[in-house]
């Protein structure tokens, strides 16, 4: 009598479970939960969908259970990476290279640089030191040589002159008081009445305020009434309401 009643009461409480309820539990296959939030449901930690059913997550060798309801449900040893979609191969690191720590790829050690599937040690010529970039050639040469080929020379540094800075052009400058000629420092050869000029283009030399370069001299300026100076110091111009005409300044009418 009393299995009767339980079984009886299980069927009216059955029974009394809305039609869309008594359905949603019907469709939740094996090793699969409700959805914690809206209808549905989702497969179990451990087990993916397969075909409308919960299939369980096959780790392969070399991996571990991620314990998680999405993505794969596995990842690969460190050391290994995966390929496809059921299998860990180890990161095969050549002589020269280190494992990244990701686990999964491998980089040259400082001194070699990755040619496919090797670390080719870099043949550093004398007077060159190592360069961090990724890019370009990987070595430099030292202060005072300059890269020709696959060798640093020394930089002919002629009298008067000094190495640079400059990472184009010319490597050496010529000291003050000399400007380049031929390859070579000439010494600047200042006339009467003008100054040292460092500018990087011009003769070398400015003639003084009054004067005006003549050839290599300087010669003094011939002023006409009613003019003045301008502002450089070596020309002149009328006053105002005066006009230039024929090296003369002329009242305008």
């Amino acid at each position: 009598m009393m299995l009767l009643l339980a079984g009886s009461i299980c069927v009216l409480m059955w029974s009394a479970l809305p039609v869309h309820a008594q359905t949603a539990l019907q469709l939740i296959p094996e090793n699969a939960s409700p959805q914690s939030y809206g209808d549905g449901w989702e497969c179990d930690i451990g087990y993916r969908l397969d075909a409308g059913s919960c299939a369980a997550v096959i780790v392969p060798k070399n991996a571990y259970d991620t314990d998680r309801t999405y993505g794969r449900g596995w990842e690969c040893f460190h050391g290994f990476r995966a390929e496809g979609e059921a299998d860990c191969v180890a990161v095969v690191v050549p002589d020269g290279g280190f494992l990244d720590p990701s686990g999964e790829r491998w980089h040259c050690l400082r001194g070699f640089i990755k040619r496919d599937d090797i670390c080719q040690e870099i043949n550093l010529p004398a007077n060159a030191y190592l360069t961090d970039t990724s890019y370009g050639s990987p070595w430099v040469c030292d202060r005072g040589f300059e890269a020709e080929d696959d060798t640093c020379v020394a930089i002919a540094v002629p009298v008067n002159a000094y190495l640079n800075t400059s990472s184009y052009g010319q490597p050496w400058t010529c000291e003050r008081g000399y400007f380049e000629q031929d390859g070579s420092c000439t010494r600047v050869m200042v006339p009467e009445n003008a100054y040292f000029d460092d500018a990087t283009y011009g003769i070398g030399w400015k003639c003084e305020r009054g004067y005006a370069a003549s050839g290599q001299t300087c010669a003094a300026i011939d002023i006409p009434e009613n003019a003045h100076l301008d502002r450089s110091g070596n020309r002149w111009e009328c006053n105002r309401n005066f006009r230039k005409s024929k090296g003369l300044c002329l009242l305008n009418n």
